[in-house]
């Protein structure tokens, strides 16, 4: 084992009952911005900066901070309630499969963080549908492969492995241009991640934070930071979220 190998495995956010997010062992804190085509769907990532490395710091969880992204401890004043309603079941137990010709999707929708990446070309479901078309196969993959939060996950049905970028452990914190918003914490590289009552959730390749205080899906992001209640609501009714 590598010393950066050693270094990984020591990185860790704890969760804070109604508090902020402590990050631990070293973990590289970027910032990026969604960016998006001529259609105005979204369509990637790119780096804002590399924010100053720190062996352990504390991530705002209730969005009331005036230091941002660090906690400052206004969410005592504000009296938040950071209380942890996420479900730890294992992702693919609580997935719903879309099959395609050459590709499967396991769609989690509780992890949407409504970043939007799956809607360009029709939607990644159209997309898989046509999977044995290069072009709807390729642009597919990339849409899954972006989702920051781990919702969708393309597996090829040939060699029944998933479509995975392998991300170095880091945090990014996104901005939602067309939102005109600070978006999720996207933790990448499989990174620990304790409960408030010292539970882990699952370790994944990919998962986004809430960091508004909003979300109803928490530590998750459920697109509070944009989305208006209404709009919450609708979704939830179409994927059946109340009713669990």
């Amino acid at each position: 084992m590598t010393d950066d190998d050693l270094s990984e495995n020591k990185m860790k956010i704890k969760i804070v009952k109604d508090g902020p997010y402590i990050v631990s062992g070293s973990v590289p804190l970027y910032e990026q911005t969604i960016i998006t085509d001529e259609a105005g769907h979204t369509k990637d990532l790119t780096d804002e900066k590399e924010l100053p490395l720190k062996d352990t710091y504390t991530l705002c969880r209730c969005g009331a901070s005036k230091n941002k992204p660090y906690c400052d401890g206004e969410h005592d004043n504000v009296n938040f309630d950071g209380t942890e309603t996420a479900s730890k079941i294992p992702y693919i137990e609580r997935s719903e499969i879309y099959e395609g010709p050459e590709l499967r999707l396991t769609d989690a929708h509780e992890f949407c963080d409504h970043s939007r990446f799956c809607l360009r070309s029709g939607g990644i479901r159209k997309l898989i549908a046509q999977s044995n078309v290069p072009e709807a196969r390729k642009t597919a993959i990339q849409q899954a492969m972006i989702c920051p939060s781990g919702r969708l996950v393309l597996w090829d049905k040939k060699t029944g492995k998933p479509f995975e970028k392998e991300f170095k452990p880091s945090i990014v914190l996104i901005h939602d241009q067309q939102k005109k918003c600070p978006g999720p914490i996207w933790v990448r590289g499989g990174i620990t991640i304790e409960s408030s009552d010292g539970l882990k959730y699952e370790t994944r390749n990919r998962v986004t934070l809430c960091r508004c205080g909003k979300s109803e899906n928490k530590p998750y992001c459920d697109g509070s930071h944009w989305m208006s209640s209404e709009l919450k609501l609708k979704f939830r009714k179409k994927w059946g979220l109340d009713e669990k």
